[in-house]
């Protein structure tokens, strides 16, 4: 645990952001986040509460990746970080909610971001899901001991990928801006994966039936997605499984989340 940071303590070591007007916002899992204003800006600033590990990226990783995506119109711009800190253009937008995917015009501008997306450099990190699951399953308390196994079994069984990419790999509807393009939020998990993560991630975050899903295949292959369903019912496999995992690891988490998650792994 770190040492608790104030707000108006880091602004005044970032140029031009001394004295800046504070709002705190809802704050992630690893630390607390504040809408910045100062001359007519404004930017976002998270400090970390905690020392970050895998498979979080540290800040200047993170950072580093998300310029780049801000380089090609998929992030914000990232204005400043240090250790444990980050401070990131703050970009008027509408922020999906699950339900987006349904139209199709949705599905089309998810496809080509994505497509952008996976296109950017690799970062030099691999995502790797065992290492993530064992961070998961440390901190389960109280939870179905044969399906913390279920889950932990499986994702052990799967091929570690082979075809990475820059992936995103937290692609929840929260995590979605348009702009009216759009913006991918929040890069702490970015690294090289199998980019039908991304794809399993969306699809299983916003609950997609398998006409919808299959479409958004065919919009990102560019109508030649039939023969990657195989692939893609995999990812959502493991995309599931974590999920739980993760799910189960936080103390707040819900007995009834926890149960209808269950009920979609199928266990």
């Amino acid at each position: 645990m770190r040492h608790p940071r104030e707000p108006q303590d880091v602004l005044a070591g970032i140029p031009d952001w001394e004295g800046a007007r504070i709002t705190k916002l809802d704050g992630g899992l690893t630390n607390r986040s504040w809408l910045v204003a100062k001359g007519g800006r404004k930017a976002v600033l998270k400090i970390d509460d905690q020392t970050r590990v895998e498979p979080y990226n540290s800040r200047a990783a993170e950072a580093q990746i998300q310029a780049r995506a801000a380089g090609c119109g998929l992030a914000p711009r990232v204005l400043h970080h240090d250790d444990g800190v980050l401070l990131t253009e703050f970009v008027e937008g509408v922020v999906w909610e699950p339900g987006c995917l349904e139209r199709d015009d949705n599905i089309e501008l998810v496809a080509s971001s994505l497509r952008r997306l996976h296109a950017l450099p690799l970062t030099g990190r691999s995502f790797d899901s065992i290492v993530a699951a064992k961070r998961y399953v440390a901190n389960i308390r109280n939870s179905d001991t044969a399906l913390v196994t279920h889950c932990t079994q499986m994702i052990e069984s799967m091929r570690q990928p082979h075809n990475l990419c820059c992936c995103h790999n937290d692609l929840v509807a929260a995590n979605i801006l348009t702009v009216p393009e759009m913006m991918f939020l929040d890069w702490e998990y970015a690294c090289d994966n199998d980019p039908f993560f991304d794809l399993a991630t969306i699809v299983e975050h916003h609950e997609l039936d398998e006409s919808i899903a299959f479409r958004l295949l065919d919009a990102y292959f560019d109508g030649d997605g039939r023969r990657w369903r195989p692939k893609l019912l995999e990812q959502q496999s493991l995309y599931l499984a974590l999920y739980w995992l993760w799910l189960a690891s936080r103390p707040d988490s819900s007995r009834d989340d926890l149960e209808a998650l269950a009920e979609r792994i199928g266990a």
